[in-house]
């Protein structure tokens, strides 16, 4: 089995979010994640959603954070998409992990879109 890399870069943009360094559109904090909206959305709604440690991907998170912070970033998701009234018309949940998904920060995040019909999950190939 493969070791799961946990090199953390403490100068990515999201570590100086929680620094308080560079300001955000903050939608929710708690102990143990920080939701703020996209620079950059891809949906009328688009917030993502971070845990307060120093995780590289879900990986990382799943195999090294303890169980009361995974509880509690999984719980803060949920949290957000209520405070968005995002319940009843659905929502998508992204986490990209690695160079192949598209991750540009390198710190463990979750996207919550919604606001609209968001189609299919991936586009099928011709």
């Amino acid at each position: 089995m493969a070791e799961i890399d946990t090199t953390y870069d403490s100068e990515n943009i999201f570590a100086k979010i929680l620094r308080g360094e560079i300001p955000c559109n903050k939608v929710y904090e708690d102990d143990h994640a920080l939701a703020f909206h996209d620079i950059n959305p891809q949906a009328p709604v688009h917030v993502l959603v971070i845990p307060k440690g120093s995780y590289v991907s879900n990986a990382d998170f799943t195999a090294n954070a303890p169980d009361a912070a995974i509880v509690g970033f999984m719980r803060a998701v949920g949290h957000v998409a209520r405070i968005l009234d995002l319940d009843a018309p659905g929502y998508r949940i992204l986490a990209n992990h690695g160079v192949d998904s598209g991750q540009e920060v390198p710190h463990y995040h979750v996207h919550v879109f919604g606001g609209r019909s968001l189609g299919p999950m991936l586009k099928t190939s011709d």
